[in-house]
């Protein structure tokens, strides 16, 4: 092969042909260093026909420069590649781009100097280094990620280092993780446990493609049964992808898998430092990391030999990405197994509709776990009609909830509220004035955050501190905070029981795995009596002494005519009811709700999960949403209204005329200003049958549009803001 097609990490530029120097060894997935004009790109070596361009005359190529010391993509990673970005309308670049997440891991082996705190004592301190001692106690990381820790400067650190209050460490960027022991911790599995992880294990020793959707009530074991398919995994010498849609959930799941393997697994996310993500993608590649666990961008890491994928809590929103390539990481997994011919475990309490629908036509198997673990029993859920037992004046929990939090400490048992609104207040407006604080970047309202003395934008990060008069009529002490938040129901809790101890869960308050683990560790030991909380505590956790769940608005999640509205507020609620008696003891949920005759009320309180799935599977059925029809949206956005409305009406007036395809708009999206840009949506609804995406390829590639404009395409859409 003495030319080769390329793959480059630039959208406008497509592939590129090069030449392949005589004794250079190159094959498909080769990461190679390449000349791009005066500079030295990455590309990757592509499957030879299988990337569209015109044949360059051989005299005309330049030399590829070199290849990189990494194992080449698997064909089974560049075929997920290819089917992302064209069932998502994504540039082949941008997804190749998630597979190559470690610039640093493509150098080869080497060495990193990381600096831990010494013993020595240190005399009269700085202000800025005692900051730094009482931060990094424990840590060892580069220079520059001990100041992120920190929150002080290099130069601060480096003074330290010269002081003798740091010690450099050289650390072997590929050292080994140690390995797990599939037979350490083998747990007493029910009769229903040992028949589901007994049908996983022989699919996982029969290395072939099959999706499994894992139906069990909170607390019913589901970990434990796809434990032992892991065990099998690691048996066969094979690796393994678990996936979780929150990064506060890490710590719990990794004590959970410590104790059944004997060491943790090696994670992937965001809050990872970057020798650390070297090592992780190194030894995922090599194929020495047995056990992956990660969000969603885990799904893209090029695995050596892949034997099994899980999907935990599968039904989680966060799964779907909202920018750049807006995939679905439950329904990309599904494919990923596919092209690995691995089985894959979508596991939940409440699954989605859509794979209940695939496990109902036969192409998924469903696996059902009907009761919890040893013996606990499912909570008694009450309703509490807010019309009638109204709470007191400027108060949220309603008379019921109060005596039963009440009771619950008394007994010394833990109590859990659910309101799934951050800050203290989602309006802040002057009684005199009626001025209203509006982020300046977005068209939304600025969030009061109380314990930060911040109004903040959830959409685009905006803050600004509270002031203490109106901006507008300058008038003092006139703000008033209108609306509940967690913070605000934690102030009511503190009221209502002074000597409770109350912990605000939310994720202001849990930004690292680190302090979720904090978190667990004193809800666990007690320490905690209330726990107040966002859909962070929805899901996960076990802690046998909670007895009571309060959901504080049951009808929030109805609002705003999302197409999953009533499917969320059914999963939502279900999950953090799910906390409640998963010990010995009973547990008790308290519904605060002003529709009390709303199906998925009514659903909630029967427990009669089946009844609203098939009137919500009806409803979709005849609106021909999806999974019975198709969903996309096209958003439109620029800097500039006039420009965005234009490209917008544009699309809308050049869109192709078919049978089976429906196209709303283009109108202002609801969020209509977004970070400083004004948005305009369309929406297209098509029948399942319909090729969507090469309706939308042919609609917009003959449409050209100002360098200000963007213009992007969501497939199966879950945000419509």
């Amino acid at each position: 092969m003495n030319r080769v097609r390329c793959l480059v990490f630039n959208s406008a530029l497509g592939p590129l042909d090069y030449r392949v120097p005589e004794g250079m060894v190159v094959e498909a997935g080769s990461v190679v260093v390449a000349p791009l004009g005066p500079r030295q790109i990455i590309a990757v070596v592509w499957d030879a026909g299988r990337l569209p361009g015109a044949e360059i005359p051989a005299n005309k190529l330049r030399p590829l420069l070199s290849v990189l010391p990494v194992p080449p993509l698997p064909a089974p990673l560049r075929r997920l590649i290819e089917w992302t970005a064209d069932y998502y309308l994504a540039s082949l670049a941008s997804v190749a781009r998630m597979a190559l997440s470690s610039n640093g891991a493509l150098r080869g082996g080497s060495t990193v100097t990381e600096y831990r705190l010494t013993d020595t004592e240190p005399g009269r301190l700085t202000p800025q280094r005692a900051k730094a001692i009482e931060a990094l106690d424990g840590q060892q990381a580069t220079i520059r990620e001990l100041a992120e820790i920190a929150g002080v400067s290099d130069a601060v650190l480096r003074g330290m280092v010269n002081a003798g209050l740091l010690e450099a460490v050289v650390v072997d960027s590929d050292r080994p993780y140690p390995p797990a022991d599939p037979a350490f911790g083998v747990p007493d599995l029910s009769d229903d446990q040992t028949q589901v992880a007994a049908r996983f294990v022989a699919s996982v020793h029969a290395h072939e493609f099959q999706p499994y959707l894992l139906d069990g009530v909170t607390g019913s074991g589901k970990t434990e049964t796809y434990f032992e398919a892991v065990a099998a995994a690691m048996e066969d010498g094979r690796q393994v992808l678990v996936l979780l849609p929150e990064i506060a959930l890490t710590e719990t799941f990794l004590k959970r898998f410590e104790a059944r393997f004997g060491v943790t697994p090696v994670t992937w996310h965001s809050s990872l430092k970057s020798s650390e993500r070297r090592r992780a993608w190194r030894a995922v590649a090599m194929g020495s990391a047995q056990v992956i666990v990660g969000a969603r961008s885990a799904l893209f890491l090029p695995f050596a030999n892949l034997g099994l994928i899980i999907v935990d809590e599968a039904h989680e929103v966060s799964f779907k990405q909202d920018d750049g390539v807006r995939y679905n990481a439950r329904d990309v997994a599904v494919m990923r197994a596919r092209f690995e011919s691995v089985p894959v475990i979508l596991a939940s309490a409440t699954p989605a509709l859509e794979s209940l629908q695939m496990a109902e036509s036969g192409r998924y198997e469903r696996v059902i776990l009907p009761s919890r673990f040893g013996g606990a029993t499912m909570p008694d859920i009450q309703v509490v009609d807010l019309r009638i037992e109204q709470p007191e004046r400027g108060h949220w929990i309603a008379p019921p909830l109060v005596k039963a939090l009440k009771d619950r400490l008394e007994k010394g048992e833990q109590s859990l509220l659910f309101l799934n609104r951050r800050g203290y207040a989602p309006l802040t407006l002057c009684r005199t004035c009626g001025y209203r604080f509006q982020c300046p970047n977005c068209s939304a309202w600025l969030v009061e955050h109380r314990l930060s003395r911040r109004l903040a934008c959830h959409h685009c990060g905006h803050e600004v501190p509270t002031p203490d008069a109106c901006p507008e009529c300058h008038e003092p002490d006139c703000l008033v905070a209108c609306g509940p938040g967690v913070e605000r129901i934690a102030d009511e809790v503190a009221a209502i029981l002074p000597e409770a101890r109350v912990a605000l869960v939310t994720s202001d308050t849990l930004t690292s795995p680190a302090k979720a683990a904090e978190f667990v560790e004193m809800a666990s030991a007690k320490a905690i009596d209330v726990i107040v909380g966002t859909q962070l505590v929805t899901k996960g956790y076990h802690f046998p002494e909670l007895t009571l769940v309060g959901v504080i608005d049951a009808d929030m999640g109805l609002e705003g005519g999302d197409l999953r509205a009533a499917e969320r507020t059914y999963q939502q609620v279900a999950q953090v009811a799910g906390r409640a008696g998963r010990g010995e003891k009973p547990g008790e949920v308290l519904i605060q709700t002003r529709h009390p005759e709303a199906p998925v009320i009514e659903a909630l309180a029967s427990g009669d999960r089946d009844a609203f799935y098939a009137a919500e599977t009806d409803a979709r059925r005849d609106a021909g949403a999806p999974p019975f029809g198709r969903w996309a949206a096209i958003i439109v956005s620029s800097e500039d209204e006039a420009e965005a409305r234009d490209a917008a009406r544009g699309i809308g007036g050049s869109a192709p005329h078919l049978a089976d395809v429906m196209i709303l708009g283009p109108a202002p999206a609801p969020l209509s200003l977004l970070r400083g840009r004004y948005r305009y949506r369309l929406l297209i609804n098509a029948r399942r049958s319909t090729e969507l995406q090469r309706v939308i390829r042919e609609w917009l590639d003959q449409l050209r549009f100002p360098p200000g404009v963007r213009v992007a395409v969501d497939i199966d859409p879950y945000s419509f803001v």
